[in-house]
């Protein structure tokens, strides 16, 4: 079933009380807060086909797979996480824990699981590293420390400004020390093992940088978001999108895909509406952008109303990294071919900084780091909607470097070069999963690669990046806040929190918050 309407075959219409450009997570839930909370009539306008932004699904000859939702965790009864969902889709959304080895980090010949539990986390990583008790103890201490002191930080960028200047600095208290630190710098402390720091950063792939260079508050989100399991939703990714939209048309709003913004319209200093690729006009007096910061900030603010100080720091700030996925296809059950939900995270050895340089420099080295999920494995309906098939996603990373001189080409017709390039990433891919996993080596029915250029195109993330800015540690310094400089735009999304689909699910609701008021931030996450 598709979400929304198509503007190319009917155009929104009637008046909004606000407009969200982009579907992403943070601003579906943005939208649904504003809808059920603030009884705002919301025009959601995405340009890609599907709505959902990363949380979309496609199909192809009979298959699905996810984008971006490879597994959330905090979804338990009691997780925060399931809270909010819960709240803003009014329970609709069902979700199916993965297996208790949720992750697999494997270091060139050796495999070290990630178990469901901090305590029993905790206790499986001394059975692997006996000598290390105390520093194991003391890393899941602190992880859910600094998670904690996040939550203050991030409720903080949610609050009027005049409000900020007096609670800010308590708010932000304990959190910056570690926020503006490598994870890397943090974890030498704790331990000098490197086969333990390898394993316990195994995860990086989820926020996109290796442990020299990620913010240790990224590395603390993660790994504390998932110390009591995963779970991934009943019905694929597009169930999210699914659930969010009759919120928000419940209450008189629209959402609108194939519709390309190309502008935010101020008038006399404020967010007054949208101008469209095709010239219509959109008028409400908020503005919500879920399309990133640099893009908020410059392709779609007139260049007159950008605030100079703030594309100043963002002229400063890195752009996530690029990415490849490999989407496969089987013409056999998860069960026939020996498939579990286990996510598979695939090293060449423990030096994970090392291995991405020498990738970097060499695209012929081993490729640093595999991604493996198995999405139909991972969803009971599947074989419901799909019988007899099985998908796998594979990802690993790419530079925008290595196909931007494809850019200005048609997708799906962007010449043999690279196809070629493509098919070579493809096959080295799927020569790491036979490696694994041999039972699946001359069953491969499907194959798919995507690039930079493929999010460039469907995310108009200028670079193809991932995880919009990069979570390293001067991220935490930028002067990001829901309310932007101009009066109605506001920011949401992965930039205003972080990667991720729990990221983007809070900065919806702290958006929401800034613009309904703190009290809604507590009706929606308390515990």
């Amino acid at each position: 079933m598709h979400v929304g309407t198509s503007y190319k075959q009917r155009t929104p219409d009637g008046a909004f009380d606000a407009i969200v450009v982009g579907s992403g997570i943070g601003g579906l839930a943005c939208a649904a807060a504003l809808a059920k909370y603030g009884k705002k009539r919301v025009l959601v306008l995405e340009r890609h086909y599907r709505i959902g932004g990363y949380t979309h699904a496609f199909s192809r000859r009979g298959y699905e797979w996810d984008v971006g939702v490879h597994y959330l965790g905090e979804l338990g009864p009691r997780g925060a996480v399931r809270g909010i969902f819960d709240r803003l889709t009014d329970g609709t959304l069902r979700w199916a824990p993965l297996p208790d080895v949720y992750d697999r980090i494997v270091l060139g010949d050796r495999s070290y699981d990630y178990v469901t539990g901090a305590r029993r986390f905790a206790s499986k990583m001394i059975e692997y590293f006996p000598g290390e008790t105390e520093a194991i103890g003391r890393y899941v201490t602190l992880v859910k420390q600094v998670s904690r002191a996040g939550a203050r930080y991030f409720v903080d960028r949610a609050l009027p400004r005049a409000v900020s200047r007096l609670a800010g600095p308590l708010l932000r208290r304990g959190y910056m020390r570690y926020a503006t630190r490598t994870t890397r710098e943090v974890l030498r402390e704790l331990t000098r093992n490197e086969e333990l720091i390898a394993v316990l950063t195994g995860q990086f792939g989820d926020y996109g940088l290796p442990p020299s260079r990620s913010s240790f508050a990224i590395h603390a989100a993660v790994a504390s978001h998932y110390l009591g399991g995963a779970w991934y939703p009943i019905g694929g990714a597009g169930a999210i999108a699914r659930a969010f939209a009759p919120i928000v048309e419940a209450a008189g709003g629209e959402l609108s895909h194939s519709a390309e913004v190309a502008e935010v319209l101020v008038e006399g200093g404020r967010a007054a509406g949208v101008r469209m690729r095709d010239g219509r006009t959109f008028r409400a007096d908020l503005v919500i952008s879920d399309a990133g910061a640099a893009n908020t900030f410059g392709a779609l603010l007139p260049e007159a109303e950008r605030p100079a100080s703030l594309v100043k720091a963002l002229r400063s700030a890195t752009p996530s990294v690029g990415y490849m996925c490999l989407y496969l296809g089987f013409r056999h059950t998860d069960a026939e071919l020996g498939l579990t939900g286990t996510n598979l995270w695939l090293y060449p050895d423990a030096d994970h900084d090392a291995n991405i340089a020498r990738f970097l420099a060499d695209p012929s080295a081993p490729l640093p780091l595999v991604y493996a999920s198995f999405p139909s494995a991972k969803d009971p309906s599947f074989q419901e909607r799909f019988p007899g098939r099985a998908t796998i996603d594979l990802i690993t990373l790419c530079p925008w470097d290595w196909v931007e001189k494809w850019k200005d080409t048609t997708w799906m017709k962007r010449g043999a070069d690279y196809e070629a390039l493509k098919a070579s990433f493809s096959e080295r891919l799927l020569e790491v999963l036979f490696a694994r996993l041999p039972q699946l080596r001359g069953k491969v029915d499907h194959a798919e690669l995507s690039t930079p250029l493929t999010t460039r195109h469907f995310a108009s993330h200028p670079r193809g990046e991932l995880y919009g800015l990069d979570h390293d540690p001067a991220r935490y310094r930028l002067p990001l806040r829901a309310q932007t400089p101009v009066p109605g735009l506001y920011l949401t999304g992965a930039d205003l929190v972080s990667a991720g689909v729990a990221g983007g699910l809070v900065a919806g609701v702290l958006t929401a918050g800034a613009i309904l008021g703190v009290r809604t931030i507590l009706d929606i996450m308390r515990r």
